[in-house]
């Protein structure tokens, strides 16, 4: 753990140093992307991009791209403030799958309740509706490709990770489940207290359409959009100007997420050692409870000090079930870690589309100079075919020459179109960032902090027990 200790502050360090402060545009270099003749950018700093396409099906055809949406922060009408949200049960059902197959899942109750208007004598009326946690992924997926330059909030885990020996990692376990609800509540309360996704429809028809907010996706055209591309963009290549500021956002995301893990880890050691430990005290009671049945004098002595370790020994179920709520909220960071890391993978396809275009309109403008002078400045097909059939006609020269002429300038509107979309994706990006600087540090704060109490606590609860034995072998 001393080497996990040492990586934190270093991590920490690095994303309080290069984010900008909430709203302070002044701070984000963005350039635009100015051709030369390799058809790179003039400036040779790094440029901050951000993909407004998330299935990377970027060919030149600007329709095929999803837009990036451009919003203001501001959480001041965000929907938590007009609508309470619960989720207030689970039940376990049992139904055929896509497939036709009996399987058996989990529904969890969403309660809502306008709070606009609400006396204290009257409360709105309330609205219920059951959902499946594949309806939650299908929503947050829909949030991840509508808004790419947004840390969207992430779900708790379907399956149990982080466990210690006797704690269940069956997804249908009653505790589990219930651990899941709070998770999947505190999602949508994240969501709902977020300036920009709290005013999505398609969330709002989540909350309270039972049936047809997929439909409402699927109109939307972003249901099933995956980052196939996305993933295969990371693994096969490299944008060549990349980001400094994204470059280490995504290092302090690996780095949150590694250091998270181990303590997640340490924490189930314990929790095994210390269900050990508390449950040999039982050893103490029985043998307190045989000793006490053989001694007239000292016999009520021994019994009552073996009910007291009998109550020390059991109460360690409930320690450790409260403990695990604690390392869902650490699960929370290690998984918003992974959220981080979307971001930085689409500002690289974003940069990567800018630098295709810019590579592309050059190339446009050399072939249209290479017709317009009759020279050849670099090997090609097109040259080799020349020599071997002739030159072209002065016509064709003309007409290929006015082609080239209108794809350069339309390629020279989406080069700035592009530029221009950039500047309000990494503007709303950062903001993002700082954001969740805020949320992470106060949120991991707190739970820290409660963690430590409850411990404290533990420690006062054994210290009474060995106590109250003390008053009984002195009573003997």
């Amino acid at each position: 753990m001393e080497a996990t200790a040492e990586q934190k502050p270093e991590a920490k360090a690095g994303l309080k140093d290069w984010a900008p402060e909430i709203g302070d545009a002044s701070g984000l270099w963005v350039p635009e992307v100015n051709l030369t003749q390799d058809g790179m950018s003039a400036d040779q700093e790094p440029e901050m991009f951000e993909s407004g396409d998330p299935e990377g099906e970027s060919d030149g055809d600007n329709e095929s791209r999803a837009p990036v949406r451009i919003v203001e922060m501001s959480n001041e009408n965000c929907l938590l403030k007009k609508l309470e949200i619960n989720v207030s049960e689970a039940e376990k059902r049992t139904g055929k799958n896509a497939v036709s197959m009996q399987e058996t899942y989990t529904a969890y109750l969403i309660e809502t309740r306008s709070l606009d208007g609400q006396s204290e004598l009257q409360n709105s009326p309330l609205d219920s509706l059951w959902r499946r946690y594949s309806e939650f992924e299908l929503l947050r997926n829909y949030l991840c490709v509508s808004y790419p330059f947004v840390i969207v909030p992430p779900l708790p885990e379907k399956r149990a990770e982080f466990v210690w020996h006797k704690l269940s990692a069956d997804n249908m376990d009653p505790d589990f489940v219930e651990r899941r609800r709070i998770g999947l509540e505190n999602f949508l309360l994240r969501v709902a207290s977020h300036p920009v996704l709290s005013h999505d429809d398609i969330f709002h028809s989540f909350l309270n359409q039972e049936s047809g907010w997929k439909e409402l996706l699927n109109e939307a055209g972003l249901q099933l959009k995956a980052d196939s591309r996305l993933k295969a963009l990371n693994a096969t290549f490299r944008v060549k100007n990349p980001d400094k500021r994204f470059t280490e956002l995504k290092h302090y995301s690996d780095e949150l997420q590694s250091v998270i893990s181990h303590l997640l880890r340490v924490r189930a050691r314990v929790a095994d050692r210390l269900y050990g430990v508390y449950k040999v005290h039982g050893n103490y009671g029985r043998v307190f409870s045989e000793w006490s049945a053989i001694e007239r004098e000292m016999g009520d002595g021994l019994q009552s000090a073996g009910h007291h370790m009998d109550v020390y020994a059991a109460s360690i179920d409930d320690i450790l079930e409260e403990e695990e709520h604690y390392a869902d909220q650490l699960k929370e960071y290690l998984f918003y870690a992974e959220a981080l890391r979307s971001v930085c993978k689409k500002h690289e396809l974003m940069q990567y589309d800018l630098e295709m275009s810019a590579l592309d309109l050059q190339s446009k403008k050399q072939q249209c100079e290479e017709l317009a002078t009759g020279t050849v400045r670099t090997f090609s097909l097109k040259g080799m075919t020349s020599k071997l059939f002739g030159q072209e006609t002065p016509e064709q020269r003309e007409s290929k020459i006015k082609l080239l002429e209108e794809q350069i300038e339309e390629g020279e509107e989406q080069l700035k179109a592009q530029n221009e979309e950039s500047r309000e994706f990494v503007k709303n990006a950062w903001q993002e960032v700082e954001l969740f600087k805020e949320q992470k540090n106060r949120d991991l704060k707190e739970a820290l902090i409660s963690y430590a109490v409850m411990q404290i606590s533990m420690c006062k609860k054994g210290i009474q027990v060995w106590t109250n034995a003390k008053e009984c072998f002195s009573k003997m």
